[in-house]
């Protein structure tokens, strides 16, 4: 995180909304307080947010609260949507990105699937916040491949150019 910071710091040419602050202990009480996981908290504690690029994004704490609408149930919908479950966190390519709030795991929908809500079930991104970050953001080919970035874009992505001066490019 130090290494993105200070790359964001010297890069002038990087949007500065890119990466978000941190949370303080009494605003993640209070948001534990009125529900939202743990393990979403003690990820803004360190980062409050992520806007990679315009098709992948990880909340902070007051967007996530903005989109919870996501974990409703839908109509016709096979997946089991529920806000007692999910807490969304996030959104890549128009499509959201939860928190399952009982094993902590991150999930999305199968990348076959274009409209999210047609699928017949949730993937296991990662096992928890800090590794879907560290393992699927913050590595440059992982989201090169989540973000859509083709070869010829790659030079004018700020995310993939903040992870090059970050020295996380591979």
């Amino acid at each position: 995180m130090d290494a993105l910071r200070a790359a964001l710091k010297e890069s002038p040419d990087v949007l500065s909304f890119t990466l978000g602050g941190t949370i303080d202990e009494e605003t993640a009480a209070a948001a534990e307080a009125d529900g939202v996981p743990r393990e979403f908290l003690d990820f803004c504690r360190v980062l409050d947010g992520a806007s990679c690029g315009p098709s992948v994004q990880l909340f902070g704490l007051d967007e996530a609260e903005e989109h919870q609408f996501y974990c409703e149930p839908v109509v016709d919908s096979p997946l089991d949507l529920s806000p007692h479950k999910l807490f969304c966190i996030g959104m890549t390519n128009q499509t959201p990105v939860f928190l399952d709030r009982a094993s902590g795991a991150v999930l999305g929908i199968p990348a076959e699937h274009w409209e999210w809500v047609d699928a017949e079930r949730f993937d296991q991104l990662a096992p928890g916040v800090e590794a879907y970050f560290l393992e699927r953001l913050a590595t440059f080919d992982e989201y090169k491949r989540l973000a859509l970035v083709d070869d010829e874009l790659v030079e004018y992505d700020d995310w993939l150019k903040l992870l090059r001066r970050a020295g996380l490019s591979g």
